[in-house]
């Protein structure tokens, strides 16, 4: 028995000794593997590390950019960077988005949706939906830029027009109160928040470059589809030319901003009768006509049951 128990010790013994060892030897080699990547790096060429030390999109995304973008401009017309720089002017510059970054979003938004139809098509049977669902996601892809951009420059439109009656306002107050004209948009721009204020900010930055105050207030009426934004640049670019004094025009364009903020709102609750028709008709009426007619229904239908 005791020979037993030695044995064993023994043999705990060397199966202790043996996971030690192997433990050991893969601690090693892990830390050699480790030591020798390290050193592979370390004597690695320039061009090697330098691209390995690029993000992913200096390294994938911003070549998937520039082949979109040739793309882009081979299959766009010749007016085509014009009339998107004209939209983003529209839609207030939004911050990263340029012409070249429109067309490059352009064709990969077109890819996506060819990508993205193809597999929404594999669920549907008919090969014509198919070709359809594809059609239309990839078109979808392709105009969403423009989409996006279109949407933000009627969002804008709607905060201009929302906000201009009180920024003249403000600017009459200010003339009328013994500060110039530059002094007076100087206030509005650093008193308010919004597009207009920025737009005001624009106008000053330009003057202060040296443009002519007519010409900073036209191009601001350019960067904008507001009829009453224009309708107030004009006011204001006549009355510099022609020497009339600022305060009384800024009076009638203020007495005639309200005005039009009046109607606009009169003209909005007229509105509302005829826009609330459609869901009177479908929604509510039906479900009126079940809370009243329902028992009714019923108990006829109780009574020819019995």
């Amino acid at each position: 028995m005791v020979i037993m128990f030695v044995l064993g010790v023994l043999l705990v013994l060397l199966a202790i000794a043996l996971i030690g060892s192997a433990l050991s030897t893969s601690t090693d080699s892990g830390v050699s593997r480790s030591l020798a990547v390290l050193e592979a790096m370390t004597n690695a060429p320039e061009e090697l590390r330098g691209e390995l030390d690029r993000s992913f999109s200096d390294r994938v995304i911003e070549p998937l950019q520039h082949r979109a973008l040739s793309v882009g401009r081979r299959i766009s017309g010749a007016d085509t960077a014009e009339r998107i720089r004209r939209k983003l002017d529209l839609a207030g510059n939004p911050a990263g988005w340029t012409v070249d970054r429109v067309l490059s979003g352009k064709v990969m938004g077109a890819v996506a949706g060819l990508v993205l139809g193809v597999v929404f098509s594999l669920m549907l049977g008919s090969p014509m939906m198919k070709i359809i669902v594809i059609a239309g996601v990839t078109v979808a892809g392709f105009f969403a830029p423009n989409l996006y951009l279109y949407q933000r420059a009627h969002d804008r439109a709607e905060k201009l027009q929302r906000e201009l009656p009180d920024a003249i306002d403000l600017l009459t107050i200010s003339v009328e109160s013994g500060l110039g004209f530059d002094a007076a948009v100087q206030q509005v721009a650093r008193n308010t928040e919004g597009p207009l204020a920025e737009e005001f900010s624009r106008v000053l930055r330009e003057m202060q470059i040296g443009q002519g105050r007519a010409e900073a207030l036209r191009a601001l009426g350019e960067r904008s589809n507001v009829a009453d934004l224009r309708s107030f640049v004009g006011a204001m670019v006549q009355a510099d030319s022609f020497g009339i004094p600022i305060a009384q025009v800024l009076r009638v364009q203020s007495a005639e901003m309200r005005v039009k903020r009046r109607q606009r709102a009169e003209e909005k609750a007229q509105q509302v009768p005829v826009k609330i028709t459609i869901p009177l008709i479908f929604c509510i009426l039906p479900t009126l006509f079940i809370a009243v007619m329902g028992p009714a229904v019923l108990s006829i239908m109780d009574s020819f049951s019995k």
